[in-house]
């Protein structure tokens, strides 16, 4: 038995060093159109509205209207980045204004349904906050509705833009790994604050709120080779938060597999890490937190090392309006239009049902959320 053994070196997994290797030129930074430039109103001014706003600040967007109900918030968040905007606690003065193009609607998916739906109505290019919404029906029908009326809808997936999810992709995209084998994220952060605010009120707050970016990562990577989801959350010894702070998924791909790991009571030493296997290569980014990256692509010719700028909070916000208005300019669908991120939403109840029932569950059987 023992001659059969491979030797010590394979059996350990021990590799040879590999030669440093170029990285090659990839088309990841955030979309911008070339000379389109809307004027574009923001309903919602709550704590991520800071996000969207300096995004759009620093991308040289016009921001023409910011409503919220409490006037006030409107008002400072006008203040502080978009002084010339018109200030409204009723959305639809932004929606019978026919100077504004586009709307970036942010309230929680309940409140936001009903606006989506009279911005479309009202004629109105959409850039939707995520979770998109809480029923795969509810989302069919308003993506059918922008289509109808010749308008664009987009979600805000700004994950999809954090400079190393962005570059893995189009690493993936540009067949440099060669099929994909597997994928596993694993995150490790304090997702304490939420104490005390409403999201504590959530209980599967880190699968469907914070999850949703890893779901879409996956569905941006894989396409529609997910086939079922086992998924199990938990409570970490000592969280002040009411919601489970941990979580775990596991996915079958056809012909391969993914996990994704969430462990949200990580006090010091945060991590996060993501590993694509392929047929060809594969890719490798770590580091301290979600804007501190270091992305490492192996193939039989090499490591390559690319050197990316920017960071997920707020080029990725740039990124996710970048798109829509790409669209609107190209006259095209939008990278993460509202049809494509039903998938997205699709893998996320889909863990959501397998860990409240135990069981696995087919992508795809789960087609709304309670929450």
């Amino acid at each position: 038995m023992t001659q059969d053994l491979p030797d010590a070196d394979t059996y350990a997994l021990r590799t040879a060093r590999l030669a440093d290797v170029a990285a090659p030129d990839l088309p990841w930074q955030p979309p911008a159109p070339r000379a389109y430039r809307p004027r574009i109103g923001i309903v919602g001014a709550g704590g991520i509205a800071a996000a969207h706003l300096d995004a759009y600040r620093s991308a040289g967007w016009h921001v023409a209207a910011i409503c919220n109900r409490t006037r006030a918030r409107a008002q400072a968040r006008a203040d502080e980045f978009a002084p010339l905007a018109r200030v409204t606690d009723r959305y639809q003065d932004i929606l019978d204004d026919r100077a504004i193009d586009v709307v970036d609607i942010t309230p929680h998916p309940a409140d936001r349904l009903p606006i989506i739906e009279a911005a479309l109505r009202a004629g109105k290019h959409v850039l939707s906050q995520k979770p998109f919404v809480l029923d795969l029906a509810d989302g069919a029908r308003l993506a059918a509705l922008a289509r109808d009326n010749g308008v664009k809808l987009a979600i805000n997936q700004n994950g999809r833009w954090s400079p190393h999810m962005a570059w893995m992709r189009e690493a993936v995209r540009a067949g440099l790994i060669g099929d994909v084998i597997s994928l596993q994220c694993t995150v490790h952060w304090n997702h304490g604050w939420i104490t005390g605010t409403p999201f504590d009120r959530i209980e599967d707050l880190i699968l469907y709120d914070f999850g949703i970016h890893w779901f879409d990562f996956l569905h941006s990577i894989v396409g529609d080779r997910a086939q079922s989801v086992v998924a199990m959350s938990g409570p970490a010894i000592g969280q002040g938060a009411a919601a489970p702070l941990l979580a775990q998924v596991l996915i079958r791909l056809q012909g391969g597999q993914a996990s994704l790991i969430f462990d949200g009571s990580t006090a010091h030493g945060p991590r996060d890490t993501t590993f694509i296997a392929g047929t060809l290569g594969s890719l490798t980014s770590t580091g301290p937190d979600l804007g501190q990256q270091t992305v490492t692509l192996t193939t039989a010719a090499g490591v390559a090392r690319p050197v990316l700028q920017g960071t997920w909070f707020n080029d990725g916000f740039r990124g996710a309006m970048g798109a829509l208005l790409v669209a609107i300019e190209n006259d095209t669908k939008p990278a993460n239009g509202a049809t494509e991120n039903l998938h997205s939403l699709a893998l996320a109840f889909a863990a959501i049902q397998s860990r409240r029932s135990g069981a696995e569950v087919a992508i795809g059987a789960a087609t709304r959320l309670e929450i």
